[in-house]
């Protein structure tokens, strides 16, 4: 499913995206050893027992990443020039083995680009939401999106 051209994106917009992914002990323990974050609240199911959440927090990091990558399709998959950075990034509330997170994007705003012809500037507010419906993951987000006349364009040589 391609994303959205520059010209789609309305600010005030919401996308509820349809995807949902349940998150795994093995999502948690692989993403946090292979970007070398042994933090025992992510790996040590023992010492866990004893925070304040009494288990395993997932990795904030795969979070983030999960957040993001949902949107993908509904919104940039083929039509984004490059993520331009993320703003401000929250986790007001813990992630678990088990949770399921679905998404909702808000289109913030959006602005031609003052360097290229062929693309604009949006910006996404991403909500990573879990199956209680508690916001886990908020997200801030630039995207340099491709006009549609520029992909038109480039079709027709």
């Amino acid at each position: 499913m391609p994303g959205l051209y520059f010209e789609e994106f309305e600010p005030g917009a919401v996308i509820e995206h349809t995807t949902r992914r349940t998150v795994t002990e093995a999502d948690n323990v692989l993403f946090s050893t292979l970007t070398l974050n042994l933090a025992p609240l992510h790996l040590d199911a023992e010492y866990s027992k004893n925070s304040i959440y009494g288990q395993r927090l997932v990795n904030s990091l795969f979070i983030l990443g999960l957040v993001s990558g949902i949107t993908v399709p509904d919104t940039t998959q083929g039509t984004t020039l490059g993520n331009l950075g993320f703003g401000e990034i929250k986790f007001p509330k813990p992630v678990f083995h088990g949770d399921t997170i679905h998404m909702r994007t808000e289109i913030v705003s959006k602005r031609e680009s003052k360097s290229r012809n062929d693309s604009g500037i949006v910006q996404f507010r991403h909500y990573g939401i879990n199956q209680r419906d508690e916001i886990v993951c908020t997200a801030d987000r630039a995207g340099l999106m491709l006009k549609r006349s520029a992909a038109e364009g480039s079709a027709a040589s």
